[in-house]
């Protein structure tokens, strides 16, 4: 069912938006960024976002508060959240399909819309649910969205959007991370069916998912034209899920091994072309990319605030913390290069939205978001002293959950590769 947007913000299911116009409370910090609503400053004076937006903010946020910080610290010491249980509540209000189709049950908004909720998704005080919703809305699903049959997409796309599914993305390898043209798993056609053989590693959401973006080489051809894009139901015989991994960061999202063997896919469940499918997730990256970089932007103003008040209040040699200069300075600097990548992170948004190729200015946002989350959350750590070195802190948590993004859809030295890449300084393969 389509959800009402932006006519009916009013009534529906999406409750009562009219109280919801302005941006979420949030601390003095995020306040005083370029995350507030419109208003003060006149009309559409934001370069991204509208008062629908902040309405769409407000409205997560409540969802956020109530049914799942409330649980985080549980979830997190389980090694796992209920996906099926959050996606559900998510689902019915429209949070898993933001910029899909109206005849799919999303609401079929721009791209922005997205980046709005991966924002406000970054207040979720753990970085695993976050990840797995994404995966879910903008890593899972743009491909079936562009390429897919709509038989196709009433089948798989329709229940994802609707939080009845649970779904994952089969892409690396353990020979195949970030070298995805590298993957070995096959899908030979045999009759009406793609046979497939092989296995996947680091699969967010693998032990809970109901069905797998998956891709496997299909063919014998040239690595970046022998690969397609098939939708594989979890529940196939051969699907093996080897183990959960045990992780560093991201505790509450499950990750899994995942092997198949002889599993029989119907050979209808192909989105869009035989071969094109390394095509179709370097087009998926893009968006993955800028969702990440959207979703980390909360989660370190939350920090650099926890550790403004934190060292207001803690004392040593009888002074604040904080009134050290080399505190509040460099507090100073990590908001600032906070508030740049979120400039980059708009302009890239704007310029994707217009329907540019935006390669470039994603990796770039990508690399330098990963590398300032990590060098933010260490400094921050530093500040807490040995509080920062417990579990039981924010920034700890942040410490070890934002590695990743350094790490996932991507690594730093493709990023910069990539970059290198569209400023011809690459060195030409001979």
């Amino acid at each position: 069912m389509a959800r009402c947007w932006p006519g009916l913000l009013a009534r529906g299911k999406w409750g009562k938006w009219s109280s919801g116009l302005s941006s979420p409370a949030r601390s003095p910090l995020r306040a005083a960024s370029s995350s507030r609503a419109p208003g003060a400053a006149g009309e559409g004076a934001h370069l991204l976002y509208s008062r629908e937006h902040y309405a769409l903010r407000a409205s997560l946020r409540k969802i956020i508060d109530k049914e799942i910080n409330p649980f985080v610290d549980k979830w997190e010491e389980e090694g796992q959240f209920p996906a099926h249980k959050v996606f559900k509540t998510l689902g019915q209000a429209g949070f898993l399909g933001v910029n899909k189709p109206t005849e799919y049950g999303g609401m079929g908004l721009d791209f922005s819309y997205s980046i709005a909720v991966a924002e406000e998704l970054g207040n979720i005080r753990c970085g695993g649910v976050p990840m797995a919703i994404g995966v879910q809305t903008d890593m899972a699903t743009p491909a079936l969205t562009r390429f897919g049959s709509d038989e196709l997409k009433q089948q798989f796309l329709v229940p994802t959007i609707a939080g009845e599914v649970v779904a994952c993305l089969g892409v690396s390898e353990p020979g195949a991370g970030s070298d995805v043209a590298s993957i070995k798993t096959t899908a030979v056609r045999k009759g009406d069916d793609y046979v497939i053989n092989g296995g996947k590693m680091w699969i967010t959401s693998g032990c809970q998912a109901d069905w797998m973006c998956l891709l496997a080489n299909s063919s014998e051809g040239l690595p970046h034209q022998n690969k397609s894009l098939i939708c594989l139901p979890m529940n196939l015989p051969g699907v093996h899920v080897a183990k959960k991994i045990d992780k560093m960061g991201m505790r509450s999202s499950d990750t899994a091994q995942i092997f198949f063997e002889d599993v029989r896919v119907p050979s209808k469940y192909l989105i869009g072309e035989e071969g094109m499918g390394f095509t179709y997730q370097m087009l998926q990256f893009q968006e993955e990319r800028l969702w990440a970089v959207a979703s980390i932007l909360a989660p370190m103003e939350n920090v650099i605030q926890e550790t403004i008040d934190y060292t207001r209040q803690r004392k040593i040699y009888n002074q604040p913390v904080l009134h050290n200069q080399t505190v509040h300075f460099r507090l100073a600097e990590l908001a600032t290069e906070v508030e740049l990548v979120r400039s980059l992170l708009y302009q890239t948004v704007v310029l994707y939205i217009r329907g540019n190729d935006v390669t470039k200015f994603a990796s770039m946002a990508k690399l330098k978001a990963g590398r300032l989350a990590r060098e933010l959350s260490d400094n921050c750590l530093q500040f807490w002293g040995g509080m920062g070195f417990t579990n039981e802190v924010l920034v700890s948590r942040l410490y070890r959950d934002s590695r990743l993004l350094s790490i996932g859809a991507g690594a730093d030295e493709v990023m910069l590769s990539i970059i290198c890449k569209y400023m011809e300084t690459l060195p030409q393969k001979k």
